[in-house]
């Protein structure tokens, strides 16, 4: 910590406290810290660009883009035969149970490429019996037939059989880059094309129901689509005043956070004595209540004598029941009470802290803007994660295998090769089957391993992740800390304190914030595992698996919260003294048990204070928005856009005026601990003495009756 004018006590273990003047701000003369979890860390980051290397080189996201026919050929690619047949269409959509098995899985029916989908009704039957006198029905019907068939005499048994060509078609539409019947409901009835019946080619009259079975849940889908496009011409109309909106909320954020410094103090205590107001009419309103039912006939009946009511309002009849909210009011009553009384000095520190954390973001803006540098660290990290995801789950080969309509069909789901298929055994076992292709995969040893990688793919994604949120809570702790230990501020604040503690953070103490981020993402990584258990055993019945499972869960949870509490406190006791992760952890923890009740307390009047400020930010740019977008403020009234649905932009106001509050208040937060860890190591390491002055403001001395001792030169000073 700094001495007078900026110098520096050293408080090495075993050394007494000596002033260093030469010294100013956090401890400057710093070493490498947890080298060898730097030097893993840097491995870490070479391997996981090779593997997305390795994953580009092996994968090919076309495999995820575009639909993939029989032959597992893409649909829409370039330069190949189905360069102009970019949808996928389904012989046979009522062998397709939903759309789930449309899109992720396979529907057990012939899929092919074709460069639009049917808009009319027909059945093979049909065409054959008219293509005789007109053509024509043969050129429209042949486009949704496999591509080397052109025998519009093959017998129909044969063809169907062969599944040269769809039985039938139906009016479609794409979406998803897939044919779907074109429901539309007319005045309460399903109808697609205006009927409300088919025929399915094999001789049967067939309800446009059984299709909407089939195709379950796709017109919820395509309504919401539609909903999405007016969503999207929305934002396009409004996105000048949502941007406009955000601006404020940064702007209302930053100046309340600049006021704190004076109003910290009211705000806290205007709601606190708002809500023993609030509480106290409570315990008069139960009074009421209860001795307006004591003079009742029967007040003598209690709650045992009822039972269980599944109508509430039965116990509100009871005066048992009033003289129960009568007592547990009056209990809360006193806790506050008793809490603002016995803990009065310690929530005075805690305001005093808040204050003094505006006066260090007033004088170190720079630290407002840092998340920034954050948020495009993480975007990197995030996008870099998905690419190498995406290039990993579609590494393969494509794998064919038997699609079979027969139920008994013993070969159904095993592997096939489409160029022998037909000279096998299988097409004579099980007829009408169909080698077609399945998924992309293979039996290399780095096929077989795709699982592993993906799972060492999210590991390395979470340490990055952890990684940069510990740079940005040591730089800025870094920062604030130079403010702390100034003994005249902002006179003797060192130039460009962000910068300077960006540097030493990653120059001096890369390995230590890795630790600390690895610790974090182990955690993480096997409360993700739990989570993926948790979902594919939900229905199972064996209760003791879940009940077994749900505990690990929230000890996990906890166990996560617990670390990241300790990592924050462990990161500002590296930015100040430079030591590596365990010892700085070791500090951090041993310094907060000494001071609990106050640890306790801050805590909980800063969450308050800023929780109750991003309400306040975000509601009232909220409310000016509804305002403004509903058409309610006559100045500007012509200004506002023609919108589908106000609530698009109104929302994306509110939830991006939180988002930003919650930003600035993050570093708020992260000033006010690192002044907190701060002013519980000046009271341990100084007395007040001109030799170790506090470097606490004022405002904390005067409420801990500590004052600083003048050195003999400034006394001579005064005196002249």
């Amino acid at each position: 910590m700094t001495g007078p004018k900026g110098g520096y006590y050293k408080a090495e273990l075993g050394e007494p406290h000596k002033f260093d003047p030469t010294f100013t701000g956090p401890v400057h003369n710093r070493g490498c810290t947890d080298v060898l979890c730097c030097v893993i860390f840097v491995i870490v980051i070479l391997g996981y660009i090779v593997l997305g290397t390795v994953a580009w080189m092996h994968g090919d996201p076309r495999k995820v883009v575009y639909p993939t026919d029989s032959n597992g050929q893409f649909c829409g690619q370039k330069e190949t035969p189905n360069a102009n047949k970019a949808i996928l269409f389904y012989f046979n959509i009522l062998q397709c149970a939903n759309p789930t098995v449309l899109i992720n899985l396979q529907c057990p029916t012939t899929q092919l490429c074709v460069s639009k989908c049917p808009d009319r009704f027909a059945t093979y039957i049909d065409m054959q019996y008219n293509y005789r006198r007109n053509n024509s029905y043969w050129e429209y019907y042949k486009q949704f037939c496999k591509p080397d068939f052109n025998n519009p005499d093959k017998p129909v048994s044969q063809v169907l059989r062969d599944e040269d060509c769809p039985s039938m078609i139906v009016p479609s539409r794409p979406f998803l880059q897939r044919c779907f019947p074109d429901f539309i409901t007319r005045n309460g009835t399903l109808t697609v094309a205006n009927q409300t019946s088919f025929k399915d080619g094999h001789g049967k009259t067939r309800s446009v129901s059984d299709l909407r079975e089939a195709a379950n849940g796709i017109t919820s889908l395509l309504d919401a689509k539609e909903v999405g496009t007016k969503i999207f011409e929305d934002y396009a109309s409004s996105w000048v005043w949502i941007l406009i909106g955000l601006v404020i909320s940064m702007l209302v954020s930053l100046i309340f956070i600049l006021v704190l410094r004076f109003t910290a103090g009211v705000l806290f205590y205007m709601v606190i004595f708002g809500a023993i107001a609030a509480v106290g009419y409570g315990i008069w309103h139960c009074y009421w209540e209860y001795s307006s039912l004591k003079a009742k006939p029967d007040s003598d009946i209690t709650i045992s004598d009822i039972g269980f009511q599944t109508d509430f309002r039965v116990y509100l009849q009871l005066s048992q029941t009033w003289l129960i909210f009568m007592i547990s009011l009056a209990v809360i009553e006193a806790v506050i009470i008793l809490v603002l009384i016995f803990l009065r000095n310690r929530v005075r520190i805690a305001i005093a802290l808040l204050k003094e954390g505006s006066k260090a973001i007033g004088c170190i803006m720079s630290t407002l803007f840092y998340p920034i540098i954050t948020f495009l660290l993480l975007a990197l990290c995030i996008a870099y994660w998905a690419v190498t995801a995406v290039f990993l789950a579609s590494s393969g080969d494509a794998v064919y295998k038997v699609m079979s309509t027969l139920p008994d069909c013993k070969y159904t789901n095993l592997t096939c090769d489409p160029e022998t298929f037909s000279q096998s055994n299988v097409t004579k076992l099980c007829p009408g089957s169909q080698c077609t292709f399945a998924f992309y995969g293979g039996e290399s040893v780095y096929h077989r391993y795709i699982f592993v990688l993906q799972l060492c793919n999210l590991l390395v994604f979470l340490w990055l992740v952890n990684f940069t949120i510990a740079l940005g809570q040591c730089t800025l702790a870094g920062a604030f800390a130079s403010y702390y230990w100034a003994l005249r501020k902002p006179e003797d604040i060192p130039p460009c304190p962000l910068a300077s503690s960006f540097g030493r953070a990653i120059k001096y103490h890369t390995g230590s914030l890795a630790f600390g981020a690895l610790i974090l993402s182990i955690v993480q990584f096997i409360r993700i595992i739990l989570e993926y258990l948790d979902h594919k055993l939900k229905g199972a019945h064996n209760a003791c698996t879940r009940f077994l499972l749900c505990c690990l869960k929230c000890c996990f949870w906890c166990l996560e919260h617990l670390i990241k509490f300790m990592n924050r406190n462990a990161y500002i006791m590296i930015s100040i003294y430079g030591k590596n992760f365990c010892a700085s952890a070791r500090d951090a923890f041993f310094l907060l048990m000494r001071n609990c009740m106050r640890v306790a307390v801050l805590d909980k009047v800063t969450d308050f204070l800023l929780f109750l400020g991003k309400l306040l930010i975000s509601g009232s740019v909220g409310v000016l928005a509804f305002f403004f977008f509903t058409r309610r403020i006559p100045v500007i009234q012509e200004e506002v856009p023609s919108l589908n649905y106000y609530w698009v932009p109104l929302l994306t106001v509110i939830f991006g005026s939180y988002m930003i509050a919650h930003g600035f208040f993050n570093v708020y937060a992260m000033c006010v601990d690192t002044l907190f860890l701060c002013f519980l190591l000046d009271l341990e390491k100084n007395d007040g003495s001109a030799s170790r002055p506090y470097f606490m403001s004022g405002s904390l001395r005067a409420i801990l009756n500590k004052k600083n001792h003048k050195r003999p030169e400034e006394k001579r000073k005064g005196r002249k």
